[in-house]
C-alpha cells in the first residue's frame, strides 16, 4: 500500500498563486508516475499535470503556462506551483501515484479561487 499526504490548496484572489505538495509512503517502490488530478463541481475528474520518474512532465491545456509540476524521487514527494490562478482554477486538487498498474490517490486539498 501507498500512503498519500497532501499540503497546501486555500483561498486565492484571481492572479495569485498556490503551491501544492504530496508526500508518498509506505510501499513505495515501483512508483512511475506522480501527479496532480482536480475535480470541480458537477464536473469529471481531469487531469492537471503528472511527471514521470524521469521527470518528464505532462499537463493539460488548461495548466500549460501556468503550472509547474516537480518532483523529487529521494524524498517521494511531487509539487504543483499553481501561478495566474483563475476562478475556473477552483476545484478539489487530488494528488495520484502509479504503482506498476495500481493508482493511489490522496484525500484531495480544496483550492478556490475567488475575489
Amino acid at each position: 500500500q501507498v500512503q498519500l499526504v497532501e499540503s497546501g490548496g486555500g483561498l486565492v484572489q484571481p492572479g495569485g498563486f498556490l503551491s501544492l505538495s504530496c508526500a508518498a509512503s509506505g510501499s513505495i517502490s515501483g512508483i512511475v508516475t506522480m501527479g496532480w488530478y482536480r475535480q470541480a463541481p458537477g464536473k469529471r475528474r481531469e487531469l492537471a499535470a503528472s511527471s514521470t520518474r524521469g521527470g518528464v512532465p505532462s499537463s493539460a491545456d488548461p495548466a500549460k503556462g501556468r503550472f509547474t509540476i516537480s518532483r523529487d524521487n529521494a524524498k517521494n514527494t511531487v509539487h504543483l506551483q499553481m501561478n495566474s490562478l483563475k476562478p475556473e482554477d477552483t476545484a478539489v486538487y487530488y494528488c495520484k501515484v502509479r504503482k506498476l498498474v495500481t493508482d493511489y490517490w490522496g484525500q484531495g486539498t480544496q483550492v478556490t479561487v475567488s475575489s
